[in-house]
């Protein structure tokens, strides 16, 4: 398991790659939200989606990338369909726990009429909330460990 991409904005989607990030207990240092009453703080530090994820919507012709959906933090070798709140895992020297699935909203939909309902059609691909336990230097291409 491993990073695929570490991804910051200044508010909204995409977010853009980049190769080293400060993970903190507020989130990536740099990353900002455009509606910060709904995401962001300390249980919603950074969100994780699957490459596995994604391949599975590029699949249904919704055309995505790492970052697209708004993800800090794009993870290849997880299983989607396995990640449940509370689960821990290693990041490079951070430690992160997964606290609730992304609900995906109305801005999703400039990648195709129809994408949130493929989403919520399969849980796995929502992504998930985490909040940084471990704050830590990261990198793209790190690997994640259970724990």
């Amino acid at each position: 398991m491993k990073v695929v991409q570490l991804s910051i904005s200044d508010g909204g989607i995409p977010k853009r790659p980049i190769a080293v990030a400060q993970l903190t207990r507020a989130g990536i240092k740099g990353d900002a939200w455009a509606h910060p009453k709904i995401h962001g703080g300390p249980d919603q530090a950074v969100l994780l989606i699957t490459q596995e994820g994604l391949e599975a919507l590029i699949s249904q012709g919704f055309p995505l990338f790492p970052g697209a959906l708004g993800e800090n933090i794009t993870t290849q070798g997880l299983d989607p369909g396995t990640l449940r709140t509370g689960q821990r895992y290693r990041i490079g020297e951070a430690s992160i726990e997964l606290t609730k699935p992304r609900e995906p909203c109305h801005t999703l939909d400039v990648y195709g009429k129809g994408i949130r309902r493929a989403i919520l059609a399969n849980p796995g691909l929502t992504g998930f909330y985490a909040k940084v336990t471990e704050p830590a230097t990261v990198h793209a291409g790190d690997e994640i460990s259970v724990g």
